[in-house]
Order: C-alpha cells, then sequence, then structure tokens
C-alpha cells in the first residue's frame, strides 16, 4: 500500500505548531498543545480514525487560546490534505453517527476539495472547564478550509458538554476512516471532472 504520510510545521509571532500524520496508521496518538481538552478530543480523533498522530505545539495561551486552536485546526488540515495527494483511489465520502452517554452526533464528510462547514451544536454549555467551547466551531472551520473538504457536523443531542463534543469528534473520526480509505474498485480520482 502506497504511504501516506506528511509533516507540517508552521512558526508565528503567535504559535509554533509542528504535525505528523499516518493515514495508513492504527490510531496511535502522542499531542501536546498546552490545552489539555483539546489534546483529548485530538487523541479520540486519532484512535478512531486510525490515523495516527504525533502533535507539538506551543502558542501564547496567556493572552488567549484561539490561535493555538486555529493553527492546530490550520495545521491538521494541511498534513491530511498533503497525505491524501491527488486523492486517486480514496472513497472520498464519509458519514457516521458517534454516541456518547446521553450525547449523539452525526458527522458527514466530503473530500472533494470544496472546502465548506456547516456546524451545528445541541449543548448549551460555553465552557468546559477554562476552555471556551466556541472555539471547537474555528477549529473545524480551518480543518474543513486547510483540509480542502466538505465538513457538516451536528451534535444532535447532548446535555452534558464533554459527552457531546466527544460525540462530535468521534462521529467525525468514523467518517474520516470511511472517506480517506483506499477503494479496490476505483481505479482513479473519484470525481466525474477527474480531478479533485
Amino acid at each position: 500500500m502506497k504511504k501516506r504520510t506528511a509533516v507540517i510545521q508552521r512558526i508565528t509571532r503567535e504559535t509554533r505548531v509542528k504535525i505528523r500524520i499516518n493515514i495508513n496508521g492504527n490510531g496511535t496518538a502522542d499531542v501536546h498543545s498546552g490545552i489539555p481538552f483539546l489534546d483529548h478530543m485530538l487523541t479520540l480523533l486519532a484512535r478512531h480514525s486510525l490515523i495516527d498522530l504525533a502533535l507539538k505545539a506551543g502558542g501564547d495561551l496567556a493572552v488567549d487560546l484561539h490561535h493555538t486552536v486555529e493553527d492546530i485546526g490550520l495545521c491538521l488540515g494541511s498534513v491530511l490534505n498533503k497525505a491524501l495527494g491527488t486523492r486517486k483511489g480514496i472513497r472520498r465520502y464519509g458519514f457516521a453517527y458517534a454516541p456518547m452517554d446521553d450525547a449523539l452526533s452525526r458527522a458527514v464528510v466530503d473530500l472533494g476539495g470544496r472546502p465548506f462547514l456547516v456546524y451545528q451544536v445541541a449543548s448549551k454549555r460555553r465552557r468546559i472547564m477554562d476552555f471556551d467551547l466556541g472555539l471547537i466551531a474555528e477549529f473545524f472551520q480551518a480543518l474543513s478550509i486547510q483540509g480542502r473538504m466538505n465538513l457538516h457536523l451536528a451534535q444532535l443531542y447532548g446535555h452534558e458538554p464533554h459527552h457531546a463534543y466527544e460525540s462530535m469528534f468521534k462521529a467525525l473520526a468514523l467518517a474520516l476512516r470511511s472517506a480517506v480509505a483506499v477503494d479496490g474498485k476505483e481505479k482513479g480520482v473519484p470525481s466525474s471532472k477527474g480531478v479533485l
């Protein structure tokens, strides 16, 4: 099987991010962003997508978490796009539901090269400890743009916020697992245009 690995590094005055992925991995994660809740979510994303993820990030967390969260999304999208290459032979589409106790989320992914995010959340809570949950939308927006993916995410319901957001990341992981899979019947790029 063709290797599908990539490394991205981004250094700005506000953040330093380095990410390495292996799409043909087994879901191992080594994630250190300085933001414990985000580390937990990204570890789940790697584990359930079976994409190996090594991430080290530092940023101006004393100012705000925003720059670091957004830049991690940008880099994760970029490294995924790079590892997919021409996207020849992939399934392209993936969809999944994932429950987590009281919460249920749905994720639908199209790796067709057209970035767009539809994002709906049921949880009304704004924070988990010191983490602003509004930043999750920023993360997914950056991921969808740089990953060149159409991404529809919905928390269908869930009272407990940790469960609600965990179900969302797990649903995305399962949808990505399907979308990046190699389809033995697909001999070219999965598009009537012949290019993605």
